[in-house]
């Protein structure tokens, strides 16, 4: 709007370019109705953005960069959805349920807790927080050797009661059950 503008004669300018954007929508869309809504989401757009219109500019060419810019805008997002009328495509999508990893989590979790304080705390501090024996092993105030050997015991504790290396073991159930 300039200066002398009014809202209300630039709606009238606006509403003079309809056609306008009409016809320059129409060549993108290829549709009567697509192109309608793509005219109207620009103007929509320009109105909420009329207090960013530079005063003295080209109301037509700002109009249609909104437009254009709306329509790739529309085009991007087509492209990530898929055309299911009749619900096939939906119907065939398949989801893995999660509680059968919740499951192993829980089954971890309990695995963990049994294991001596000792060798979790190595455990959780070189495998799960990432240190190296050496920074593990300054914050547990030991050898570099015990470190080493507490996550192997524990390791090999895990691996035992999680993997199956005892019938019975907390994993094996969860396969029995056919839940993992």
């Amino acid at each position: 709007m300039t200066a002398t503008t009014s809202p209300t004669e630039w709606r009238d300018q606006i509403v003079g370019m309809i056609p306008t954007l009409r016809a320059f929508a129409w060549s993108l869309c290829q549709n009567g109705s697509d192109a309608d809504d793509l005219v109207q989401d620009t103007l929509a757009k320009a109105w909420a953005a009329r207090g960013r219109f530079e005063p003295g500019s080209n109301l037509r060419a700002w109009l249609f960069t909104i437009l254009r810019n709306t329509w790739y805008t529309h085009a991007t997002r087509r492209r990530r959805e898929v055309s299911d009328a009749d619900g096939t495509f939906a119907g065939a999508l398949r989801s893995p349920p999660a509680q059968e990893w919740s499951l192993a989590v829980n089954a971890m979790r309990q695995a963990l807790d049994r294991l001596p304080a000792d060798y979790r705390e190595a455990l959780i501090l070189v495998g799960g927080a990432g240190l190296s024996y050496e920074e593990a092993a300054q914050v547990c105030d030991c050898a570099v050797g015990t470190i080493k050997s507490r996550v192997n015991r524990a390791r090999a504790r895990l691996l035992k009661e999680l993997d199956g290396g005892e019938p019975g073991g907390a994993m094996d159930e969860l396969r029995a059950s056919g839940r993992i």
